[in-house]
């Protein structure tokens, strides 16, 4: 049974839904979600660690996901969750990581796709050249987020 929640975060209102003891999504959009707007224990688990990220009291999230992507995407999503907190890597990078170096446009559409923002940090994935480019939640979103971390750990 789907369970959805919403809260006010730094970056705007977040849902987060869950399935049978997992989290399924997370996301700034609820469109298309289907369930009873409840707030589960893992639903609130899951807030808890993402307050804590958003105050720099954790770097990394420790809570049941749950992924229903193609085998390409679930790959992607793999690859983006070993990107470390406060470093970016292109879509070409993601692209070699999972073995289709030529793949970057498919890269970044199952980045689009991701289901769980910021647990699987697509918000990392930047252009070749360095720009942020294409993010789900809003290009605001994502360099908030890339803010949030580069504040925590700052760049030399």
């Amino acid at each position: 049974m789907n369970c959805f929640y919403k809260y006010r975060t730094i970056i705007g209102p977040l849902f987060i839904l869950e399935n049978n003891g997992s989290i399924v999504g997370i996301s700034n959009k609820v469109e298309g979600w289907q369930g009873t707007y409840k707030e589960t224990e893992v639903i609130k688990e899951t807030y808890r660690q993402l307050s804590e990220y958003f105050a720099w009291k954790r770097d990394s999230f420790d809570i049941p996901i749950k992924t229903q992507g193609t085998d390409f995407q679930e790959k992607v999503w793999n690859a983006l969750k070993q990107i470390p907190y406060g470093e970016t890597r292109s879509y070409k990078d993601i692209a070699i990581a999972i073995g289709k170096p030529k793949a970057m446009r498919a890269v970044g559409m199952a980045n689009n796709r991701n289901p769980i923002m910021i647990v699987i940090p697509c918000h990392r994935v930047i252009g070749a050249n360095g720009q942020l480019i294409g993010y789900g939640g809003g290009l605001d979103v994502k360099e908030k987020l890339l803010t949030l971390e580069k504040a925590k750990y700052p760049v030399p």
